[in-house]
């Protein structure tokens, strides 16, 4: 099993990794098969089907596809010719994909919210279907938007997970029993092992450049979070909070008000500056969601920012630890609020982070797969049940408990020999299977907790 570091860190677009950006990506991989298959296509058509039906709008979902319609990818994505693309469509009823005729489409009408069942294959379903000109479907297909901005067709999904089609890397681990097992016997850390794959496929140089893009992009939120004042867009009234934090902080420096926890306000703002970035729309990585975008970078900050003899040039250790972790979870669980609640997000996230912040403040392979369960141990229940689908109430704040459960566990974890009593394996497991037990309104619909308990307006 091989899943990237550039799978796990996704550069791309707020709020949602799975309902703002899976969207997107389906949309793109459809217009790819349209281009394959030239029938004279004539008109386009969707339906969203489950969690992206019912926090859709909130999620920018509908917003989302039809870009992705238009051509627009979250990589590349730009949001004032975004805004300039909406208009022009919403005025003409057209759609124009890039090296494709000019499309009928009618955004009230030809893109569905189905509050009915969910598809079959996951809980973020949608449907896209390109018609002639009397309306007849030419093509269809069922994607499945399935966390961290993963998507995958009906057939894919129906295939099973081992969808990776690459050569073979040298430490192909499927566990984190054998990730340890390959450590001992390789003499290698995690992050070695990981970088080895990773240079199998992507070759040295794109390995470098490729994780500098990635904590550039993670550095930049949150500097542009802890710039940024206002109130966030969807209707809640929700504040932005981060600045004011930091700049408290900042004048507390040097006086008797700086007490020792304060460490945990600094990492909170940090988490915090990312998360109400991704709020507003803006550009974040995925960690391994847009939700739980805060964690890891909030970690690396606190790392570089208040541990002695941190630097840059390790960033990239902490980066292919994390996503060595984040990848296992991904593999024998999940990492999607829609299928297993925010134990999937903040707590995979914070599991990642740990195991990162652990290596690189020198744990062995046993200690970090020790911190990564103790920080995914205590986020197992949590719900997903965000105020009006909004990604703010309470998933803000909780990027910032996750980033200092994350350091706590590391802490921990370097306090012992790497032995516990659970293993990373039963906590991943047990994770999955409380998913399946967790009632589906409080999996990232909107029908439970939260979401149903305060005021939304």
């Amino acid at each position: 099993m091989f899943l990237s570091v550039f799978e796990m860190f996704k550069i791309g677009i707020g709020p949602s990794s799975s309902h703002t950006m899976g969207p997107m990506v389906a949309a793109a991989r459809f217009l790819d098969r349209m281009r394959n298959e030239p029938f004279h296509y004539a008109g386009l058509r969707g339906s969203l089907h489950g969690s992206l039906a019912f926090t859709g709008v909130g999620h920018a979902s509908d917003r989302a596809t039809i870009l992705g319609l238009a051509g627009f990818v979250p990589e590349s994505y730009d949001h004032d010719r975004a805004e300039a693309t909406l208009e022009a469509i919403r005025d003409s009823h057209t759609i124009t994909p890039p090296d494709l005729p000019t499309l009928k489409f009618n955004p009230k009408e030809d893109l569905i919210f189905d509050f009915g069942p969910n598809l079959p294959g996951h809980a973020n379903g949608m449907i896209l279907m390109a018609t002639d000109a009397q309306g007849d479907v030419l093509l269809q297909e069922t994607y499945y938007s399935i966390g961290g901005g993963f998507v995958m067709t009906e057939a894919e999904l129906a295939a099973g997970k081992a969808t990776d089609e690459g050569p073979p890397v040298p430490y192909p681990f499927k566990s984190a029993a054998e990730m340890l097992d390959m450590a001992e016997r390789s003499g290698k850390t995690i992050a070695e092992m990981k970088r080895a794959n990773e240079i199998s496929r992507r070759g040295h140089d794109g390995l470098r450049s490729g994780v500098a893009r990635i904590w550039q992009v993670m550095n930049d939120c949150i500097e542009r979070g802890l710039e940024a004042e206002g109130t966030l867009p969807g209707g809640l009234g929700v504040k932005r909070r981060a600045k004011g934090i930091r700049d408290a902080l900042l004048a507390e420096r040097g006086t008797n008000l700086s007490a020792p926890h304060k460490i945990n306000d600094w990492m909170s703002a940090y988490a915090m500056a990312v998360n109400e970035e991704n709020a507003a729309g803006g550009q974040v990585v995925t960690a391994p969601t847009n939700g739980a975008a805060g964690v890891v970078p909030a970690v690396i900050r606190y790392w570089l920012d208040h541990v002695p003899g941190a630097h840059e040039g390790r960033v990239e250790e902490f980066l292919l630890t994390a996503a060595a972790i984040g990848g296992l979870v991904k593999f024998n669980a999940s990492i999607s609020g829609a299928e297993a609640g925010c134990q999937a997000e903040v707590g995979s996230a914070a599991a990642m982070a740990a195991a990162g912040l652990c290596a690189v403040l020198g744990g062995t392979a046993q200690q970090i797969e020790n911190a990564a369960e103790i920080a995914l141990e205590h986020h197992l229940g949590m719900t997903c049940d965000p105020v009006r689908g909004l990604v703010q109430v309470p998933c803000i704040e909780r990027n910032g408990l996750g980033a200092i459960k994350a350091v706590s566990a590391a802490s921990l974890a370097l306090r012992g020999d790497g032995t516990h009593f659970v293993p990373l394996d039963a906590c991943i497991e047990t994770m999955r299977q409380t998913g399946l037990d967790m009632s589906e309104k409080y999996k990232e619909t909107s029908l439970g907790g939260l979401a149903v308990n305060v005021p939304n307006c």
